[in-house]
């Protein structure tokens, strides 16, 4: 996959304050507060910055954790996974596969079939309509 590389000041231009905090300087978007938290559309989540196809709306589970929560991307190789330590937690960060934006943290305690949880920020993500 080739990446989609910009400048940081083409960064700031493209995406809006927010966007750009949590994408780009990996930020984390307050819960219960973004777009797509309890949002039941069905469709593809695609990353705001590059709008690749990240994950399927039929993987979308409510965990109440106040993020968009997802049990499985919709390519293993669409997303990257990186340790994360910050804050003194132990995390695995989620990263875009194209363009390296910053999507969340994923965690073992996910519901089958994968036990896993994506937790994604609404503000890394825009919504395809499965209509569209």
């Amino acid at each position: 996959m080739s990446k989609f590389v910009k400048t940081d000041d083409e960064w700031k231009n493209l995406l809006d304050h927010e966007s750009y905090r949590v994408t780009r300087q990996s930020g984390t978007e307050r819960p219960y507060t973004g777009k797509y938290w309890d949002f039941k559309g069905q469709g593809n989540y695609k990353c705001i910055c590059c709008g690749h196809e990240l994950f399927q709306s039929d993987t979308k589970f409510d965990s109440g954790c106040g993020w968009p929560s997802f049990f499985l991307p919709k390519d293993e190789n669409f997303i990257n996974e990186f340790e994360d330590n910050s804050f003194g937690m132990k995390r695995i960060e989620v990263k875009c596969a194209k363009c390296d934006a910053h999507l969340g943290h994923v965690f073992p305690d996910g519901p089958a079939p994968t036990g896993l949880r994506y937790c994604i920020n609404s503000v890394s993500l825009s919504f395809r309509d499965a209509q569209d």
